[in-house]
């Protein structure tokens, strides 16, 4: 199992910074890089990066990352320094930065289309589709999600404060664009929100995620389209 000494920076606005040891590598987001160490070499991959297969599984993996909406590529850092470098990574929107050590979580997570940061190198991430195909396309951000893969340590990035739930049996309802991880042995789906009327009226949307099992659920109280929704209805009009 590959492991990072890493340390989180910021309340609101968070980076992270990982100390990469001689010769270990990792994978990030196209596009999270904060900054890096002199030692630090990078290289861009398509797909995961840590996708098997060969061209195919890459072909695979990069096909599943545009799906879900992310960058068909990542980046692979390694350190070719003799001592520890520092490579840092920032999310694109204010919140929390989510540490995940995979092993003690069965090596697998479901998790929202834009959530992940960066990973250890093994990582590999493929598409999760909602079973309910017809629920999905209205259920909006949780239609298509991603699976993570990895025996070491993923980073996701959440917006507003990161509220973590564990689940024994009962059932969850939330906005699906409140959801940002869980377990994969959890059932999830979109149901419908109430009657016609809580539908229409109530604010809520058309359907919420129902999540129901055993296992851990992480939520974040800000989605990014949220924001950028309210952002957008304070706008002045050009009117």
């Amino acid at each position: 199992m590959q492991k990072f000494t890493y340390r989180i920076q910021g309340d609101d606005m968070q980076m992270l910074e990982i100390r990469l040891a001689p010769g270990q590598e990792m994978i990030g987001e196209a596009g999270a890089m904060m900054y890096m160490e002199d030692g630090i070499e990078f290289d861009v991959k398509f797909g995961s990066g840590g996708s098997s297969g060969g061209l195919m599984g890459a072909i695979r993996s990069a096909g599943s990352r545009m799906l879900t909406g992310e960058n068909m590529f990542t980046t692979r850092y390694s350190n070719a320094a003799r001592t520890e470098q520092i490579v840092a990574f920032s999310s694109e929107a204010p919140g929390k930065i989510l540490p995940l050590n995979m092993n003690d979580l069965g090596g697998t997570v479901i998790a929202q289309r834009d959530a992940f940061l960066c990973a250890s190198s093994d990582a590999q991430i493929s598409i999760a589709f909602q079973r309910s195909l017809g629920r999905g396309f209205f259920g909006g951000e949780g239609f298509i999600m991603q699976r993570i893969e990895s025996s070491g340590q993923v980073f996701l990035s959440a917006g507003g404060m990161i509220v973590e739930k564990e689940l024994r049996g009962d059932r969850l309802r939330i906005d699906t664009g409140c959801l940002v991880a869980f377990q994969p042995q959890i059932n999830y789906d979109v149901q419908r929100a109430g009657n016609v009327k809580s539908m229409l009226f109530g604010g809520e949307g058309l359907f919420l995620a129902t999540l129901q099992g055993h296992g851990k659920v992480w939520l974040q109280s800000m989605p990014v389209g949220r924001l950028a929704d309210h952002i957008l209805s304070k706008m002045p009009s050009s009117q």
